[in-house]
């Protein structure tokens, strides 16, 4: 069972209403990076997760990351709470009352569409989906997902955090930030406690082509560095006139039966294409200026 306490899990001090201010601030609420996603993140991984230490990790950073969600919703509410009632209330004169909601980033669709109130959206307004739950369901390549989901969440806090004028929220965004580095070591430690960690998954690579280092893309730029030299590694030049590293002509194949080929031949036959004409078309004859070069009508 969940149960609340009233008590913010930090306490904010923010120091004047800000509505623009507000709408960046959605990012962390709504956002892909932000707290609801990764509390469900979590939470659903602990629900599913067996080993008991696990479990008990993901549960436990999934509460504290619905204790940040109600920071930043408490940060939005405050940022828009000046806006909020003048708006309800139409305490001002419309054009001083458009010029407090309309300051650009966001901040009039918050106050109009959300009376401003914190909205599950990204600080662009686009609705929060859960699309952003990346979860596999096997442990070695969550952990590692959630490792680099605080990694992004702790630059958006900076970018936040550089933008932001008020002392009050930067304090309670630094917290945030911090909070995040914390669960990141968490999961690098609940990682590398499972003995054989790498490669995710139960069944191994394939030795023949573990160790291959493929240069694909080349030319000025070329590099060569820990990821592609040494002992660990063969490094391979691809040639344009290389065929297939698994050799045979590089063609896909499959096996069918006579008569499904006997269909495809004919299918084939019936579709193909004559390259000893060349048809007028509709664009050569609605063909005006600017067109190009086209196929005279006779």
């Amino acid at each position: 069972m969940f149960m609340h306490n009233k008590n913010l899990m930090y306490t904010v001090r923010v120091a004047e209403p800000d509505p623009k201010l507000a709408s960046l601030m959605l990012e962390q609420f709504g956002g892909p990076q932000g707290e609801l996603a990764a509390a469900l993140r979590y939470f659903t991984q602990g629900l599913s997760d067996e080993d008991p230490g696990r479990k008990d990790m993901l549960i436990d950073i999934a509460t504290e990351e619905l204790s940040h969600l109600e920071i930043i919703g408490s940060i939005v509410a405050m940022l828009t709470k000046g806006v909020k009632g003048k708006l309800a209330e139409g305490a001002e004169e419309v054009t001083d009352l458009y010029a407090d909601i309309a300051k650009g980033n966001g901040s009039h669709t918050l106050a109009l569409l959300y009376g401003g109130g914190p909205a599950l959206t990204n600080s662009a307004g686009q609705l929060w989906t859960g699309g952003y739950i990346d979860s596999i369901g096997e442990p070695t390549a969550d952990l590692r997902s959630n490792i680099a989901a605080e990694s992004r969440a702790k630059i958006i806090y900076e970018r936040l955090i550089n933008i932001t004028p008020d002392p009050g929220v930067k304090d309670a965004l630094t917290f945030l930030m911090t909070r995040e580095v914390a669960h990141q070591k968490m999961f690098e430690k609940a990682l590398y406690s499972i003995e054989n960690n790498f490669p995710p998954g139960k069944l191994p690579g394939n030795p023949e082509y573990t160790d291959k280092y493929y240069n694909m893309s080349q030319g000025d730029g070329d590099m060569r560095g820990p990821w592609n030299q040494g002992e660990q590694w063969e490094f391979v030049n691809v040639t344009p006139d290389q065929g297939p590293v698994s050799g045979g002509d590089g063609n896909p194949s499959v096996r069918l039966a006579a008569e499904e080929m006997k269909a495809v031949n004919e299918a084939a036959k019936r579709t193909m294409s004559r390259t000893d004409v060349n048809p007028v078309t509709g664009a050569d004859l609605g063909a005006g200026p600017g067109s190009g070069k086209m196929t005279p009508v006779k």
